[in-house]
């Protein structure tokens, strides 16, 4: 292809992804949990399976019903398939174990039309796209299974009740994030909470509120108004702190401000959160907000100023017992209550944002976080497309969490292969990540390590572990790998001047199998066991070794597993069963942070 047209092409594309994304869902509102103006519309949602992706063309989203004795609809909503929102398909419906497509889902809600108001609908996540109709008109589309999006739907609304429709789909695709393979359930569906908001043309639609960096007696931030074309007043509240804060905004509706406090800090022994408000005139929004500083200082990593070792562990958004998406507070309790039962003082959530139920439960329960975007393996960095598309889940994943002092870490990728284009790609997010928050770690889990077997040592040549503060290291000794010496023999020259924790090791074990703690295949408890016990030996000779989080707390789906007899579609790498039974390296890993 001549540079012309091969430039031209990647031009139109781009600018297509721009356009696309420009015109899809619109900046969203910062925590619609804390806003007395929004309407849970969660329950028992009216669908179609669209196998075929006919329905656009047949105009589901126009919900006809027969007006004559001569006319039929093919297609009604009524009468059949009703599923629960918030709630993946594929659980659901044995049909739809295994679904990928095209699912249309219908509901109607009441509502009064008000011209002087907004009115929104917001989304905290649907997998992967999304298309939103209501009463007949589209009112927009995302991409992107794991963060929120919202539309202002304040024209399309009517007075009384209102029709929506939803077209959700999960296919794969090679241009996606995560890409066509992937180690986890493709759930596909409205996996979140959904809102119908109502609130005063000028509300408070974004704010910022931690300690300004450097500082433990200063807090820091803005807020950001929409609707405002006059400068506005805001009420600024921290009562704990006898903080009550006059804020007169500019024109386009922003103020910052820094304000002199002394707040308890956040930590994972006492995290302390206060009650903050914003209000201006009739609308407010509160929020519970910890303080705490992070920072590298050479391989160290401090909280507070002091240097703290994580005591982590992996899980997926799924509960496993339900075969299904984890999605509300009674779940995240139920996975972060056995993640403190272990010994945990920090989380992994991979591979991708978390809904924030398990966030906010986490950070009340003292668990730093590590969160990242789902770019794992097979993404095809060349494609511009994907810059884009990744740029826009980084943006949307820190702009939902940048208030959650229990995140210490945002993540931009995961095992992937070092290559021109995905140095540049990645290198690029790293610093637009420092550009969105500077008062958090960056870091990227690798998987790239070479062993040099003439003098037992691992190394890691990779521009990208050079950019970030913290280097994960994704190594499955005596799995994957076996142990090439004995593992006290081993050592590890890697990202030696920071810090470095080991992001995932591990093995698999079918709980209630017993066997040779020498043999692999034998699937059972013992060898999974003898694993963890030699690996920790190993850790012993990681100067830099900064924490741990073995891969994975629970058993969860995969299609990638195919063992008929140990794994049938579960990847059996948990330290607990997908029936909630511990196993014996469960054991190993607890006494390993009950004496760190």
């Amino acid at each position: 292809m001549p540079f012309f047209k091969s430039f031209k092409t990647c031009f139109l594309i781009v600018a297509f992804v721009c356009l696309t994304l420009n015109l899809a869902a619109q900046s969203f509102m910062m925590n619609p949990y804390g806003c007395k103006d929004a309407v849970l519309l969660n329950g028992r949602w009216n669908a179609i399976i669209d196998q075929y992706g006919r329905g656009e063309a047949k105009k589901f989203f126009q919900n006809r019903k027969p007006q004559k004795n001569t006319e039929f609809v093919e297609y009604s909503f009524d009468g059949g398939l009703r599923l629960d929102v918030p709630g993946d398909f594929n659980s659901q419906l044995p049909e739809l174990k295994y679904y990928e497509g095209n699912v249309w889902y219908q509901r109607t809600f009441m509502a009064k039309k008000d011209t002087s108001r907004r009115q929104y609908l917001y989304f905290a996540g649907v997998s992967y796209e999304a298309a939103v109709w209501l009463n007949g008109k589209k009112v927009g589309r995302h991409e992107g299974g794991f963060t929120p999006f919202q539309f202002d739907v304040s024209d399309q609304l009517v007075d009384g009740e209102n029709d929506l429709v939803i077209l959700v789909n999960n296919n794969r695709r090679v241009d996606g994030i995560p890409a066509m393979q992937f180690d986890w359930w493709n759930y596909g569906g409205i996996l979140r909470d959904v809102f119908f908001v109502d609130r005063p043309r000028v509300h408070v639609h974004d704010y910022k509120v931690q300690l300004k960096k450097g500082f433990e007696d200063v807090i820091a931030g803005y807020v950001q108004l929409e609707g405002a074309s006059s400068p506005q007043p805001v009420e600024l509240s921290v009562p704990e702190l006898n903080i009550k804060q006059q804020l007169t905004t500019d024109a386009k509706g922003r103020a910052s401000f820094e304000i002199a406090a002394k707040p308890q800090l956040w930590e994972p022994a006492a995290p302390r959160m206060y009650q903050v408000a914003f209000t201006v005139g009739s609308d407010a929004v509160s929020d519970e907000i910890g303080f705490r500083s992070i920072e590298v200082k050479g391989s160290d990593i401090l909280l507070n100023g002091k240097p703290v070792f994580l005591k982590g562990i992996n899980f997926h958004e799924e509960i496993p017992q339900r075969m299904g998406r984890a999605y509300s507070d009674a779940d995240a309790a139920m996975i972060l209550s056995e993640v403190k039962a272990l010994g945990c003082n920090f989380i992994r959530t991979a591979h991708y944002p978390q809904n924030e139920h398990i966030v906010r439960v986490a950070e009340k329960m003292g668990l730093m976080i590590w969160e990242e975007i789902p770019l794992w393996q097979g993404i095809e960095f060349s494609n511009p497309v994907i810059l884009k598309k990744a740029e826009t889940m980084l943006r949307e994943m820190i702009y939902r969490d940048k208030n959650r002092a229990g995140i210490i870490i945002w993540s931009i990728a995961n095992e992937t292969d070092p290559s021109e284009y995905r140095d540049k790609v990645l290198t690029g997010l790293v610093d637009m990540t420092r550009r969105l928050d500077g008062t958090r770690l960056v870091g990227a889990a690798f998987d790239n390590m070479t062993y040099h077997k003439d003098v037992s040592t691992f190394t890691l040549e990779d521009r990208l572990a050079e950019a970030v503060d913290v280097v994960g290291v994704n190594k499955y000794m005596g799995w994957y790998m076996p142990f090439p010496v004995e593992p006290e023999k081993i050592m590890w020259d890697v990202a030696v001047d920071k810090p470095l924790i080991m992001t995932e090791f591990g093995g698999e074990a079918l709980y209630g199998q017993h066997g040779s703690k020498d043999v692999a295949h034998s699937w059972s408890e013992e060898y999974q066991e003898e694993i963890y016990r030699k690996n920790y030996v190993m850790f012993e000779n990681i100067p830099n070794l900064r924490g741990t989080s073995p891969w994975v707390l629970f058993d969860f789906r995969s299609p990638y597993r195919c063992h008929q007899r140990n794994q049938e579609g579960w990847n059996r790498k948990g330290l607990v069963s997908d029936k909630g039974q511990r196993k014996k390296a469960w054991w190993v890993v607890k006494n390993f942070y009950e004496a760190r």
